[in-house]
């Protein structure tokens, strides 16, 4: 599959930079990054993004992941590797996603649980995480980007910006 167009957000003059910005405010209230990637994870599954993450304990150590609990997001509310506070988010994250058809999405059973443990501050920081990431999955979905892979070493990683500037 290629891409219908680059990443709109690099082709639209002015875009990249509020827009990291955002995530960079996201990323400064104190919801631990781990969680957020837990989330960004969820997200994109429930939106039929896929996303490629390490599987064997190798692909891990080759991609400096330590959060060996990525394969049971799926099915987090099966597994017992997950704290509280994280179910409460990937909950929140399942319910403000899954929008469509539903009279009460973010039920307040669901925002209550997720107060218990987050702050005002961290809650909304959330929110926009999660509407970020729905956002990015709708963008790269229509466009035909290159689905995310967890497994490939950071240090090896091109950047986008760099890749866009390679193509021209």
């Amino acid at each position: 599959m290629s891409p219908r167009m680059p990443n709109p957000s690099l082709v639209v003059p002015d875009v990249l930079p509020p827009m990291r910005a955002l995530v960079k405010a996201i990323n400064s209230v104190g919801v631990p990054l781990q969680t957020l990637v837990l989330i960004h994870l969820r997200v994109s599954q429930i939106n039929g993004r896929p996303v490629q993450i390490p599987v064997k304990k190798r692909e891990f150590e080759e991609a400096g992941e330590e959060d060996f609990r990525l394969p049971l997001v799926e099915t987090w509310r099966e597994q017992t590797c997950f704290t509280d506070a994280e179910r409460s988010l990937l909950a929140l994250a399942e319910a403000a996603t899954r929008i469509s058809d539903v009279r009460d999405p973010v039920s307040d059973e669901v925002w209550d649980e997720a107060a218990t443990h987050w702050d005002e501050k961290q809650l909304g920081a959330v929110v926009l995480h999660i509407g970020l990431v729905n956002l990015w999955n709708r963008v790269n979905v229509a466009t035909k980007q290159q689905p995310v892979d967890w497994r490939v070493n950071p240090k090896e990683w091109t950047p986008m910006t760099t890749r866009l500037a390679a193509t021209k």
